[in-house]
């Protein structure tokens, strides 16, 4: 009896520091008062305007514009119709690392004022882009493409900010759309 339950106590225990339940010192002091006050301005840094550069990872992103209420994109042969309005954000996309990277449409977000989030229509953003072979390949770097990143939203809804990513694992950039 005793070996069964010194066994499942070394098990719970291997089991959570394989899922990160223990600390290293890097997480200890990152949770310090002073480190927390770093942390919000590096947030704050972090924000951006349409025609401001933003840098997430490998990737410098400059948002062009941004235009809603589009309710189609594409021909009159070949599109698609938005549920409830189209988004249409032009963003310039820099490769700023050292070796190539995709942009990955379907990584960004949007949001609403009261926090709503909402992801990429990549299926309307082929009918967005002219030329969404080369938007959609690896960029090499110092490279940059220019393509539409779509979002299909309620008809009364307004975009606040978008957050980019150069990847679906990063941290992202916030940039302001008002």
């Amino acid at each position: 009896m005793r070996k069964t339950t010194t066994f499942a106590l070394l098990a719970t225990a291997v089991v959570a520091l394989g899922c990160g339940a223990g600390t290293t010192d890097t997480d200890t002091a990152s949770s310090s008062g002073s480190d927390s006050a770093a942390k919000g301005e590096e947030k704050a840094a972090k924000t951006a305007k349409i025609g401001q550069p933003a840098r997430d990872g490998k990737f410098e992103f400059t948002v062009k514009s941004s235009k809603c209420g589009v309710t189609k994109v594409g021909t009159s042969m070949l599109g698609e119709k938005a549920q409830g309005q189209f988004c249409l954000i032009t963003i310039n996309v820099k490769n700023i690392g050292k070796e190539s990277q995709m942009f990955d449409g379907s990584s960004q977000k949007a949001y609403a004022a009261d926090g709503t989030e909402y992801s990429a229509d990549t299926g309307a953003a082929i009918y967005a882009n002219q030329n969404a072979e080369t938007f959609l390949n690896d960029i090499n770097p110092g490279n940059q493409v220019t393509g539409v990143v779509v979002f299909d939203i309620p008809k009364k809804v307004k975009l606040t900010k978008l957050e980019l990513h150069d990847s679906p694992f990063s941290g992202g950039v916030t940039v302001a759309l008002s």
